[in-house]
């Protein structure tokens, strides 16, 4: 097995134990958490191996109106106010 192939991970998650994930699911999911804990586009880019920033943002927009509801709640929070959403 080489090292870092897909059967190397095939081989790995059944070892473990874990469900089924197709390994492009696996990248999209750490994509989404990395986003979600407020990690920068551009270094999501760069361990995505993305040419374009403009790649990465198209790609996980769905993740935007979560990360902006978020954004508006603390804005509203550091303001004293309740957020008007």
């Amino acid at each position: 097995m080489v090292p870092g192939s897909l059967v190397a991970f095939t081989a790995s998650c059944n070892r473990a134990r874990l469900r089924r994930i197709r390994f492009h699911g696996l990248r999209r999911s750490t994509a989404t958490l990395l986003l979600e804990q407020g990690v920068d586009l551009m270094v999501i880019k760069e361990i995505l191996g993305h040419a374009h920033i403009a790649i990465t943002a198209d790609v996980y927009a769905h993740v935007r109106p979560c990360l902006q509801r978020d954004a508006i709640e603390r804005v509203s929070g550091a303001l004293g106010e309740s957020p008007q959403l």
